[in-house]
């Protein structure tokens, strides 16, 4: 034991300075004592202060993670560092197992493409899998990055640790009383079955799969629209995954030593971490790693509680055995007071395609007196036909209660497709009835159409209009993209009915017609038709534009009448050539007299 502490101490001094350093370069670029608001903004204040979190609002539930600071050589391993067992120590804290830093660079890519403002660096998740599973033990895991074992953190009973009951039926940790963290980034269920991914395309998310697990990582730390480039959103990313202070410099100091530069090293043969943040949470008792079931508290069986033992009378004057006392009671978390969901005051839900709903949901945990019920996880589930996603692109999401035990969901950002769907509210970790709120998603509108250019479309009867009509729409003084727009040559102002002679436009087989439908404008607001031609009627035609929202514009289109061909000569009128020779031009040379 002495020998124990005695190493740690002599690795606390030496890589203390590894973590104040690489918090310095990473904070660098930060005003003195800047932080962060809830959005991310900087401000002045603690810049060290950790947000007001419930244990189980975070990826991992604060569970516990492994100290261990990045060593004090280079990343890349030198070639006078030799073969011999420190060389390749330091090869293997330096290193990163081939699967799993396939899987760190694959999230990134993938992060890349679909929320390309967060800028995920992979070394991010490279650092957060190193603190939270030591790089998946080692890299042990299959050719399709699945852990060899299940890693699974202690359970979360309270006693230590955070009070996390059972939210998965322990389909996850096999756990039916208390969550555990699951897999090489340690997620808890509750967490996990909203934020999985199927990060190697096998059609299962496994929180046990180093791809999977990355990728619902990544996906954690760039929600609410974090810029991961920028020092607030960064810390407030890491401070979500698991908050603590100490979390936060373990992880920066671990990303900006990857960042320095690192090595793939073969599976399996990574450095197993040895310091953990739990090291003293339970004297007595050795804490549990990743991957093995947690210890029995001392006098304990496994897995078991104790029943409380009726006192003995004393034998031969033996003192009687003194009665144990039973452990107190579990005090109820809040998530267990709760008797029902409330709606708290959610207006109409509805959007144009494109647009922001103007309403947030808005839910009120309760009592079964009425009480407000405040730090309860609620999750707000888009159930139906829809693409619509929370702000961030999620699906999913999950919200703890304030003080008056309402959570509101974040904005909705309807997509493209239109009609009804539903956001399901539901209590995390209890089966409550939940609330439904019905949402509509309407086709993108226009409010105004103007013709871009002042001049009027001209041709001549029989010919082609030189310009293509071009329009522009607008919906409440802003570019409305993606509109569809309706082309018809109407018969007057007063008559819609399609026109049967004037201008035309040609369909893809070169025939007339009169009526277009499916053009939609451009991200600009913008619409060129297609080309116009004229038949032989001369006239004043119009052509009545029209979009969803009731926008209207007509359009005069002038055609004049052909010019009139020039005659040709008839030659019975013309005169008889003259046979006058003296009205004949002279082919004879000119004399000149002699001077």
């Amino acid at each position: 034991m002495a020998a124990h502490i005695g190493r740690r101490l002599r690795k606390g001094a030496a890589t203390t300075a590894v973590a104040a350093a690489a918090v310095a370069a990473l904070s660098a670029s930060q005003a003195p004592g800047a932080t962060v608001d809830d959005q991310g903004r900087q401000s002045t204040g603690d810049a060290t202060s950790a947000p007001d979190t419930a244990a189980d609002d975070s990826a991992t539930g604060n569970s516990p993670y492994y100290t261990d600071l990045p060593p004090l050589n280079s990343p890349n391993p030198s070639p006078s560092a030799g073969s011999g067992d420190a060389g390749d120590q330091r090869a293997g804290e330096a290193g990163i197992p081939a699967t799993v830093l396939d899987a760190y660079k694959q999230a990134e890519a993938t992060l890349r493409e679909k929320k390309p403002g967060c800028n995920l660096p992979w070394q991010l998740l490279a650092a957060i899998g190193k603190v939270e599973s030591g790089q998946a033990r080692g890299g042990r895991v299959t050719a399709d990055g699945t852990t060899v074992t299940p890693i699974l953190g202690p359970q979360l009973d309270g006693n230590g640790f955070a009070l996390i009951r059972d939210t998965d039926n322990g389909a996850y940790d096999g756990n039916r009383m208390y969550d555990q963290a699951v897999g090489p980034m340690q997620f808890i269920p509750s967490t996990w079955d909203w934020a999985g991914r199927d990060g190697n395309g096998d059609g299962r998310k496994d929180p046990n799969n180093i791809y999977d697990a990355a990728l619902a990582a990544g996906h954690y730390l760039c929600r609410f629209d974090w810029d991961l480039s920028q020092q607030g959103d960064l810390r407030k990313a890491i401070l979500s995954y698991n908050n603590s202070t100490d979390y936060l410099n373990t992880v920066l100091s671990w990303l900006e030593f990857y960042r320095r530069g690192t090595h793939e090293i073969p599976d399996g043969t990574g450095a197993l971490p040895v310091d953990r943040s739990d090291d003293t949470a339970r004297p007595g008792v050795t804490p549990s790693a990743p991957g093995t079931t947690p210890p029995a508290r001392p006098g304990k069986p496994s897995g078991s509680r104790p029943s409380p033992s009726p006192a003995a009378p004393g034998i031969g004057g033996s003192p009687s055995t003194p009665p144990v006392t039973p452990p107190p009671a579990t005090p109820p978390t809040p998530t267990d007071t709760v008797h029902h969901l409330e709606d708290a005051g959610t207006g109409t839900l509805t959007a144009m395609a494109g647009h922001t709903f103007a309403e947030r949901v808005s839910t009120r945990a309760e009592t079964e007196a009425g009480k407000a019920v405040a730090k309860v996880r609620i999750r707000f589930t888009l159930v139906g036909d829809t693409d619509t996603t929370f702000t961030g692109g999620e699906t999913v999401a999950t919200v703890t209660t304030d003080a008056s035990g309402v959570a509101v969901a974040p904005a909705l950002q309807a997509g493209e497709r239109t009609g009804a769907f539903a956001v399901q509210a539901a209590v995390v970790g209890r089966s409550v009835k939940g609330v439904p709120y019905k949402a509509t998603v309407t086709a993108r509108a226009a409010d105004a159409l103007a013709l871009a250019g002042e001049k009027e479309p001209t041709c001549v009867a029989g010919g082609e209009f030189a310009e293509p009509v071009q329009v522009k729409a607008t919906y409440r003084g802003e570019a409305a993209g993606k509109v569809a727009v309706t082309a018809t040559l109407v018969t007057s102002a007063d008559d819609p009915a399609e026109n049967d002679k004037g201008p035309y436009f040609k369909d893809a087989d070169g025939k007339a017609v009169r009526s277009l439908t499916g053009l939609r404008t451009d991200a600009d607001g913008q619409l060129t038709l297609p080309k116009l031609y004229a038949d032989d009627t001369a006239g004043t035609f119009l052509l009545r534009l029209t979009t969803a929202g009731g926008a209207t514009l007509d359009v005069k289109l002038t055609v004049e009448p052909a010019a009139a061909p020039s005659p040709e000569p008839d030659p019975s009128t013309d005169p008889a050539p003259s046979t006058d020779p003296s009205t004949e031009p002279s082919t004879e040379p000119s004399e000149t007299p002699a001077s």
